[in-house]
């Protein structure tokens, strides 16, 4: 018994669950958010933004392509779901018009602030006890299988970003 629990613990250490790898880019993000905040140098900001928008177009992309249609599937919560792609509509928008800009434009610090402020709303609504994440642990989602299928497809996505 205690081998068979050690192997199960090993193996979640090297492929965490869907709601694991999501929390994972939750806080890389947060993280240059108030790395971003705390910049005063052009060069710098125009770095993590890219890297803010370039983390958030493939984590947005894997939750909708997989964890969203699961949950969907699973909990037929269509409020909970339909509130999360409405929000990343929104967030997707800011991320291009950041991406079409130069740190120091007009505007530019403020559409990073606001996009850090949608993006903490939204994890808070994914985070919170009933929310999302909540609710796909206590639902028949194969938490692990879906964590497996989105770290191949953030993998596959990061590297055409790389490559274009």
């Amino acid at each position: 018994m205690a081998m068979k629990t050690r192997k199960s613990s090993n193996k979640s250490s090297s492929t965490a669950d869907a709601i694991a790898l999501l929390k994972a880019d939750h806080r890389q993000v947060e993280g240059w958010f108030a790395q971003f905040a705390k910049t005063r140098a052009n060069p710098r900001k125009q770095q993590l933004a890219a890297q803010i928008c370039a983390a958030l177009r493939v984590h947005t992309t894997i939750e909708e392509e997989i964890f969203y249609p699961a949950f969907l599937a699973a909990t037929a919560d269509k409020d909970m779901h339909h509130e999360a792609v409405v929000e990343h509509d929104g967030a997707k928008n800011l991320i291009a018009e950041i991406e079409g800009m130069r740190a120091g434009d007009d505007y530019f610090d403020a559409k990073v602030t606001v996009l850090s402020e949608m993006i903490k709303h939204h994890v808070k609504e994914e985070e919170q006890p009933g929310g999302m994440f909540a609710e796909a642990k206590k639902s028949d989602m194969d938490l692990k299988a879906l964590g497996e299928d989105m770290r191949a497809r953030k993998t596959d996505l990061q590297a055409r970003d790389q490559a274009a």
